[in-house]
């Protein structure tokens, strides 16, 4: 039974590109329409094989992880994008819709995100080991999509043309106060504090975030001009002259839309301007894939664009600009990946093998997300006046000089 009905949803699925498959029994089919290179899957227990049947979604990559799932040549790459490809070109296909709508059904529990989850969400992947994320981050630990302005960029460079492109949309000038609602290692922060003269204020769930953030600033001559709490955002009270959200708001929950504007309005000061920088969905809202939800990013969620300014319209702030940066994250994760394979030994040092599978089939996984399924980033600029902001966006690209 099991065989027929994987069968059944492989060649439903693939119709692009060829896709072999090896049963436990040793039977083989293949589905697709023959073009392209041939990626072979071998899956090794009549257990994984009722579980791939029963739940794709999760057991896909839980079966990758486990080893009862391999693939000829350990082509996770090509496996990946040939269906990520193909799912984005197959909305009509019964199963999946189906799936979706069961899916979509929990997840407003799913990103349900008081202040004490919210901790534990973050805890759960970014107090992971330090040493992890130097293997494959850039020198300033920017862990959000890079800006590459050539396609010769490094990813250290990207970087910096991230932080530099956010600054300019922030029309900074020296002595501002800024908040910096989820802040990382306390790169953009120590950034804007060192080059631009601003005093800035960050706010981190992770203990191990807050404590390399304030280290970073004692090490770099600018903790008087940082300052990293280990808070909630709904927690701050004070007034800023610009606000920055890098990487966040993909952990807020849609139930929480509102609550998070409605901070960014009570903490912006009039004539103030706020920048968020968030994945995002360029198809309708959707739900969170479980695989991801369970091992990477419990409460977790990419909205789609209408759902983040079904909240912004309500909370009184006024859309200033919208940029959507496309295939950005494509790049950056593949520069992550390639930094990642490097250092895979020093990775299978401080967990094991399985973790290792994880994370690598969590970056290749978002790299064809980002390449074939509608996944972007959006950077909104908001203010509470409409004067605020430049008329043109010339001032973007003109540029604004570190102090």
């Amino acid at each position: 039974m099991w065989e027929r009905f994987l069968k059944y949803m492989a060649r439903t699925l693939i119709t692009r590109g060829t896709l072999s498959v090896e049963l436990p029994g040793g039977e083989q089919f293949t589905c697709g329409d023959r073009k392209g290179d041939p990626v072979k899957i071998r899956i090794h227990t009549r257990s994984a094989l009722r579980d791939l049947c029963l739940n794709p979604d999760l057991k896909f990559g839980e079966s990758y992880m486990d080893g009862v799932l391999t693939i000829d040549d350990d082509d996770l790459q090509g496996l990946l994008a040939l269906i990520v490809a193909n799912l984005s070109d197959g909305d009509d296909i019964v199963s999946r819709k189906m799936l979706a709508t069961i899916n979509k059904l929990g997840r407003r529990a799913a990103q349900y995100n008081p202040v004490a989850k919210a901790r534990s969400n973050v805890e759960h992947h970014y107090d992971l080991s330090d040493e992890l994320y130097e293997l494959f981050l850039d020198a300033d630990r920017q862990y959000s999509c890079a800006y590459f302005e050539s396609p010769d960029d490094t990813l250290d460079q990207a970087q910096e043309n991230k932080k530099r492109h956010i600054a300019t949309k922030l029309l900074l000038e020296p002595g501002h106060s800024v908040l910096d609602i989820g802040s990382g290692w306390g790169g953009m922060g120590l950034t804007l504090a060192r080059d631009y003269g601003c005093k800035v204020t960050g706010v981190t769930l992770s203990s191990g975030q807050h404590r390399i953030s304030n280290q970073r600033a004692r090490e770099e001559g600018v903790s008087d001009r940082t300052t990293f709490e280990l808070m909630d955002y709904r927690t701050v009270d004070a007034a800023f002259d610009r606000i920055v959200s890098v990487g966040m708001f993909e952990h807020v929950g849609v139930p929480h839309y509102r609550e998070f504007f409605r901070s960014v309005r009570r903490l912006l000061k009039d004539d103030g301007v706020a920048l968020l920088h968030t994945i995002g969905r360029l198809s309708p809202p959707g739900s969170t894939n479980p695989w991801i939800t369970k091992y990477i990013f419990p409460g977790g969620y990419i909205p789609a664009l209408s759902e983040v300014m079904a909240a912004v319209e309500k909370e009184g702030l006024f859309l200033a600009d919208v940029e959507v940066l496309r295939l950005h994250y494509a790049e950056t994760l593949r520069h992550w990946q390639e930094r990642f394979m490097a250092n895979i030994e020093k990775v299978r040092a401080i967990y094991d093998d399985r973790f290792c599978r994880m994370w690598r089939f969590y970056l290749a996984a978002s790299e064809m997300t980002f390449r074939h399924d509608h996944q972007v980033v959006f950077q909104l600029q908001l203010s509470k006046r409409m004067e605020t902001v430049p008329l043109t966006r010339e001032y973007i690209y003109s540029g604004v000089e570190a102090a």
